[in-house]
């Protein structure tokens, strides 16, 4: 291979490290463990220069200002995406049956069982899987510790093709939401940006709205980007896909049996909502998939309250008060609440006490908010914590076997709700 060829393929599965002096062995020790290839191939100067050698040649000699300090910046001609409307909740239909309406929803592409998918790969690797499949964040116990890292990916694209600052934000606050929501730390994340054909300005204007929106939401977080990566030209027949920034993150969990599920535990404990709900409904599951209808602004994002909410859980969490937590989405707050009551098929009676159109509070995706499970002997701490830090919550209920109910409303058997859920995607695939 030529000079050239080396350092500018993109040959995948490759990664550069800078190796503290002295510890070089140790470094190889871990790659023949693991039957990695690796090779020392040059050491840090203060010279200021990159210099390659190949056979004794030098073959480069070039300044590193240049490349790291004053490198071209993509920038293209671009188009902001205009604002979209506000959507009323009352301008947004009822369903005929709200219960049904839930059915549709989990059985939505959106919002099925991925089952059908996870099962068909080894996603218990050495065992140190701890969270399986199916939670807000997958748990992966750091082999040999009591230590664990929490994973997650995130995004909506129907909120970045809305409004790409406002959807930027989401996937950064949504990821941060689900490694909380399951007692860990927020660390740091990594993006994937997939999007059409750049040479449009109104796609670059969708690059450049997502990124300030990441951007913004990722300091106001403390919350940074440590690597990433483009998939551009998404482009067919003209058509582009849908502006698409996924955000993984990572978080730590420093004893990971403090872990939290997003699964009802046992019946007789409270459910409490923490966060405003608003009843946004534009942009939403329940707009398209119910009302047949895409259109609207997508539910905005305040990252004060993302950052201060999200500590009381998390804090919460660590003292051992709850049994469950599980983020509000996709769907709103009645599809996470289904989403608890199906893992361990133990339900819930709530009563939705609200001036808002029924089914706006069911499915709006208002921001900022978790359902908690609490058992009954830690409900007052939680509720002496909440009012203490004036952080807006609903009492609905308690969890109950076998059902949902909805005071007033509808009594749907989880085995319904169950069955609709898991058979969409098999179904699907096998058409």
């Amino acid at each position: 291979m030529t000079p050239y060829e080396m350092m500018l393929s993109e040959s995948q599965e490759r990664m550069l490290m800078v190796i503290k002096p002295g510890r070089e062995n140790d470094a190889y020790a871990i790659m023949e463990k693991w039957g990695l290839a690796c090779a020392t191939i040059g050491t840090l100067t203060d010279t200021g220069r990159m210099v390659l050698k190949m056979h004794g040649d030098v073959v480069c000699d070039i300044p590193v200002p240049p490349l790291a300090d004053a490198a071209p910046v993509y920038d293209r001609p671009y188009t902001l995406t205009p604002p979209k409307p506000f959507i009323a909740p009352q301008d947004v239909p009822a369903p005929a049956d709200l219960g049904q309406a839930l059915a549709n929803l989990l059985a939505s592409p959106d919002l099925c069982s991925k089952r059908w998918i996870w099962e068909q790969y080894d996603h218990m690797v050495m065992n140190d899987t701890v969270a399986r499949p199916g939670g807000d964040a997958a748990i992966v116990r750091v082999h040999g510790t009591a230590k664990a890292v929490a994973i997650t990916t995130d995004c909506t694209p129907r909120y970045v093709q809305a409004d790409p600052g406002m959807g930027g934000k989401q996937a950064v606050v949504e990821s941060w939401r689900n490694l909380i929501a399951v007692g860990a730390e927020p660390l740091a994340i990594t993006d994937c940006l997939n999007f059409g054909n750049p040479q449009k300005p109104e796609v670059m204007g969708q690059i450049v709205g997502a990124i300030q929106g990441m951007a913004e939401a990722c300091r106001a977080l403390s919350y940074p980007v440590v690597s990433g990566n483009v998939s551009l030209y998404n482009d067919t027949h003209g058509q582009s896909v849908q502006p698409t920034p996924a955000v993984g993150g990572v978080g730590l969990l420093k004893d990971v049996t403090q872990r939290m599920g997003n699964a009802f535990t046992e019946t007789g404990h409270s459910v409490l909502l923490i966060g405003e709900t608003k009843g946004h409904l534009g942009a939403s599951l329940y707009l398209r998939e119910i009302a047949g209808r895409e259109e609207g602004a997508p539910p905005p994002v305040d990252l004060a309250l993302e950052k201060r909410y999200g500590m009381l859980v998390r804090e919460m969490i660590a003292k051992g008060w709850l049994s469950a937590c599980h983020d509000v989405s996709d769907g709103g707050l009645l599809v996470a609440l289904a989403e608890m009551c199906l893992p361990r098929q133990i339900g819930a009676q709530v009563r939705f006490a609200t001036e808002l159109p029924l089914h706006a509070y069911a499915f709006g995706e208002d921001q900022a908010r978790y359902l908690i499970a609490v058992p009954p002997q830690h409900k007052d701490a939680v509720l002496v914590q909440l009012n203490q830090q004036d952080i807006p919550f609903a009492d609905l209920g308690q969890t109950v076997p076998d059902h949902l109910i909805v005071e007033d409303t509808l009594r749907i058997p989880l085995s319904h709700l169950c069955e609709l859920h898991d058979t969409w995607l098999p179904g699907y695939m096998a058409a």
